[in-house]
């Protein structure tokens, strides 16, 4: 009787490990499409992404000059650091844009399936949904988001990925991979749940059935054009919080603390420094990454 039930048992287990895997593949698709989609927009937009750093981090002078547009900086950089020096910081970029974003699709295509199972999220849902599955990829990646801050600073002489981490490590301990945080996830955690709800809704407004199916990409990039510029206004304060944390975490200890110090510095205005390179890329590397995405989900059979 016991030597009988055996295959059946083996055979049952069986059937739930391919079970198990056919569940799997979708999730594993979702984050290739996800990592691919970020490499794209991660090599076209990273000069934003410096510029903004620059912009944020710029000293107010103390003669009263001119305050350095986003132009005059990207000439200065060119000038000064060549035309590659645009592009500095590209290496933590890809290492942390790669996994992060395939992380933060694959784990939005998880909770999606788990808690939607197959029907459109609502307004309240998709912000639920994105500033999740953002929270999950900004923790996980969260020590490359530094080192790519302090690499697009220009104020850290760090040789390589692991030279930067092992030199934060030895000067400002475990937590110093983690410093700012609190304040990327302030910054992110809202970023994509005002995104994703804006890009859901908005789609949904424009009923895809009508459409050519040539001009989906379209409407998919032009959604997402709208939705990341009201998703990036709204979290560019915690965006300058996170990046003077991430460059001096000895004089911005914590959130409070950083607040009183740029405001001080700068006045109201500093939390808004950088806001147009941040915004331009953004918006544009969001809407590419979930335009490439949904239609290599959509190639592979699998609704994004």
């Amino acid at each position: 009787m016991i030597q009988k039930s055996r295959p059946a048992l083996l055979q049952h287990q069986d059937v739930g490990d391919r079970v198990e895997t056919l569940m799997l593949q979708p999730v594993i698709k979702a984050f290739l499409c996800g990592s691919i989609s970020g490499t794209c927009s991660t090599v076209l937009f990273q000069p934003l992404d410096l510029l903004k750093t620059r912009l944020q981090t710029l000293q107010p002078s103390a003669h009263g000059s001119r305050r350095v547009g986003m132009l005059a900086l990207l000439l200065n950089v060119v000038r000064t650091e060549s035309l590659l020096g645009l592009w500095k910081g590209m290496s933590p970029s890809i290492v942390r844009c790669v996994p992060g974003v395939g992380i933060y699709f694959g784990t939005l295509y998880s909770l999606k399936q788990y808690f939607l199972r197959g029907h459109p999220p609502t307004a309240l849902e998709s912000v639920i949904l994105g500033a999740g599955s953002r929270s999950v990829a900004g923790v996980c990646m969260s020590p490359i988001t530094v080192i790519k801050t302090r690499y697009e600073s220009g104020r850290y002489g760090y040789q390589s990925i692991y030279t930067a981490v092992r030199s934060i490590y030895h000067s400002e301990g475990f937590r110093g991979l983690f410093s700012g945080l609190t304040a990327t996830l302030l910054r992110d955690a809202p970023f994509s749940g005002i995104y994703l709800m804006f890009y859901s809704q908005t789609k949904n407004v424009v009923l895809h059935d009508q459409l050519d199916a040539v001009l989906v990409p379209v409407v998919n990039f032009s959604c997402g054009i709208f939705a990341g510029i009201l998703a990036s206004l709204v979290t560019q304060p915690a965006d300058v919080i996170k990046t003077h944390m991430q460059l001096s975490p000895v004089k911005f200890r914590w959130i409070g603390q950083s607040v009183m110090l740029i405001f001080k510095d700068c006045g109201l205005r500093g939390f808004f420094q950088g806001s147009v390179p941040r915004a331009l890329r953004r918006t544009l590397m969001a809407a590419m990454a979930w335009t490439v995405y949904e239609e290599m989900m959509a190639k592979m059979g699998l609704k994004s």
